[in-house]
């Protein structure tokens, strides 16, 4: 019963690690040695539950709940705001994805630059595709702070970004 309940959630947590760790760099600005630590405290509360967490609907959406708790509770907890990065570092050529490394850089250094409750809001509405409802209960907070808070941080964000999103833009 035991090895059964192991090997299930080795399976889950194989599967969810790389979803886990994209949002949780979102949610770092891009530190990937926090993601790392945060998916590593996301799946070890998810292992102590997992009798009864792989009972209910949906484990995923319970995990990326735990990820952003898990988030909310670091920055909390943080004393020292102090980043050991001076430079982004240079980048070897163009993505293999396609997507543009400085405008990725660009929105990490704006994101980070956001309060720790509206990086959530803004990863959970827009990068997980989150419906209100879901991302109400996932930061424990209601629907309209939800809204609001969604709608003040996407100006902040605006208002940072500026003028410099246009250098990107293609026409």
């Amino acid at each position: 019963m035991r090895q059964g309940r192991r090997d299930g959630f080795r399976e889950f947590a194989s599967g969810r690690s790389g979803p886990l760790y994209r949002s949780a760099c979102l949610l770092a600005s891009g530190d990937t040695h926090l993601a790392e630590d945060l998916v590593q405290e996301t799946l070890g509360r998810m292992y102590v539950l997992w009798g009864r967490v792989s009972r209910i609907d949906n484990p995923a959406a319970y995990a990326q709940t735990v990820l952003v708790r898990t988030f909310l509770t670091h920055r909390r907890r943080r004393s020292a705001g102090e980043r050991p990065i001076g430079e982004f570092p240079e980048t070897g050529g163009p993505a293999a994805d396609g997507a543009d490394p400085a405008l990725r850089l660009t929105l990490l250094e704006a994101l980070g630059q956001l309060a720790p409750k509206d990086r959530a809001v803004l990863v959970l509405r827009y990068w997980e595709d989150r419906s209100v409802e879901d991302t109400a209960e996932a930061m424990n907070v209601s629907s309209a702070a939800v809204r609001t808070r969604s709608t003040r941080a996407l100006a902040r964000l605006r208002a940072q970004l500026g003028g410099s999103l246009s250098e990107f833009a293609q026409l």
